[in-house]
C-alpha cells in the first residue's frame, strides 16, 4: 500500500492546517488509518487513529481539543484538521495505516506515508 500526505507548510502560531492522506494500492479489507510526527533527534509519536467506520477515534493528549481526525474509507483519505498550532507543534507528520487503531497507535505493522513538514513559528 501507498500513502501520499500533503497538506504541510509555514504558519504562525495560532494558525491553522489540514493535513490530507490518500492510500492506494493493496487497500482491500478494513482498516484503521491516523497520523504520527517525529522531530530531529526524537522517536516518532503517534497524534491521531480512526477506525474504518469512523466511530472509534483516538488523540495524543497534546493535541486533544485542536486536532480533529476524518476520514473517508471509500476514497481512502485521511484528513487532520490542526487549529490553535503552537510552535511544539512542529514536526514532519507521517499517514498511517494498520489493521485497527490498537495496532496503529503501538506503531505495530503499520505502512508508512512520506511525511509532510509543518513548521510553527512563534
Amino acid at each position: 500500500v501507498q500513502l501520499q500526505a500533503s497538506g504541510g507548510g509555514l504558519v504562525q502560531a495560532g494558525d491553522s492546517l489540514r493535513l490530507s492522506c490518500e492510500a492506494s494500492g493493496r487497500t482491500r479489507g478494513t482498516y484503521a488509518m491516523g497520523w504520527f510526527r517525529q522531530t530531529p533527534g526524537k522517536e516518532r509519536e503517534f497524534v491521531a487513529a480512526i477506525n474504518w467506520s469512523g466511530n472509534q477515534i483516538l488523540y495524543a493528549d497534546s493535541v486533544k481539543g485542536r486536532f480533529t481526525i476524518s476520514r473517508d474509507s471509500a476514497k481512502n483519505t485521511v484528513g487532520l484538521s490542526t487549529d490553535s498550532l503552537k510552535p511544539e507543534d512542529t514536526a514532519v507528520y507521517f499517514c498511517a495505516l494498520s489493521a485497527n487503531v490498537v495496532t496503529l497507535t503501538r506503531g505495530v505493522n503499520v505502512s508508512w506515508g512520506q511525511g509532510t513538514l509543518v513548521t510553527v513559528s512563534s
